[in-house]
């Protein structure tokens, strides 16, 4: 086990210094070629200069990601809360909004679990993100959303208050040393996948809940065709909540002892998202703004998790 997590580590460098040695060259062929002083050469020299530069600003970046979950796979939940069919519908557009944003950033994207809103939207969902540093950009959303708009589900479209809670949880390995889950102490569950109907039903109990009796912690995945790939999942996401619970825990611990601690109610928003009586995004941990919701929705999140990544180390 510890073997097999020095061999992550171990490649995980090397694919860094690799990295960094080959824009080392990048560099010595251009510096050799500005020194033939050669003007039709130029035009091509200041193009492979900037890319060389938005390329070093994006490594400037991920030098910052220093946790130590920072570089892994991602695991996003979305749970609809106060506003009843507006905030199912909320959690629905943010749903939408995350995965255009992973699309766009190269990451892919698989739906473990999800349960419908009974006249719209979803009233939760489990997606893995997996790509490199998906979990560093991704701590930026934990926590409430607020929405605020004229809802298309009220007769009299008067303007409506909705609340989602993202969840972020890394997608720890099994080996982690960190993570020590006693099997006596999960009971497993299954049961038939729901769906649309038609194929998309399982005849077959596929679906995997787990609940890990000491904390009372309870999981479900039913996305995948076979109960081995539910469960295997399903541990996933139990191992990301289990760390998390410690971590917040720990985080406790420490701001009491400092005097410090406040304790995190339901509704203390991370972010505002507001489409009526205006338009803008904002922050509440940094005031950092955006005026283009749109944009924001369709995905473009980029400045706004740099934003807080940025003030918060």
């Amino acid at each position: 086990m510890q073997a097999q997590q020095l061999m992550k580590q171990y490649n995980a460098l090397k694919s860094e210094v690799d990295s960094w040695r080959t824009i080392m060259r990048h560099l010595k062929d251009l510096f050799d070629l500005a020194k033939m002083d050669d003007d039709s050469l130029r035009t091509e020299l200041e193009g492979e200069i900037a890319d060389l530069e938005k390329d070093l600003e994006k490594r400037s970046f991920n030098a910052m990601f220093s946790g130590k979950y920072d570089h892994d796979s991602a695991i996003l939940a979305i749970h609809a809360g106060a506003g009843g069919t507006d905030s199912q519908d909320w959690a629905a557009m943010l749903m939408r909004m995350y995965l255009r944003w992973a699309e766009d950033r190269g990451f892919t994207t698989d739906i473990l679990d999800s349960t419908d809103g009974e006249e719209a939207g979803i009233k939760t969902v489990t997606i893995a993100i997996n790509g490199e540093y998906a979990f560093g950009y991704l701590r930026s959303e934990k926590g409430v959303h607020r929405l605020v708009r004229l809802s298309p589900f009220d007769s009299a479209h008067r303007r409506h208050t909705s609340f989602a809670l993202i969840e972020i949880l890394p997608q720890v390995a099994m080996d982690d040393p960190d993570l020590v889950i006693d099997p006596s102490e999960i009971k497993m569950d299954v049961y038939r996948s729901s769906g649309a109907g038609g194929q998309n039903v399982q005849k077959n109990a596929t679906a995997v809940r787990l609940t890990h009796l000491p904390t009372g912690i309870v999981v479900t995945c039913q996305n995948e065709r076979s109960q081995s790939q539910n469960r295997e999942f399903a541990m996933k996401i139990l191992a990301g909540r289990l760390l998390d619970l410690k971590k917040a825990e720990r985080e406790e611990e420490r701001a009491i002892l400092r005097g410090e601690y406040t304790k995190a109610e339901w509704g203390s928003q991370i972010r505002s998202y507001v489409l009526h009586p205006y338009q803008l995004v904002k922050d509440h941990r940094t005031d950092f703004e955006v005026g283009n919701t749109q944009a924001v929705l369709d995905g473009d999140l980029n400045s706004l998790m740099e934003s807080f990544l940025r003030k918060a180390d």
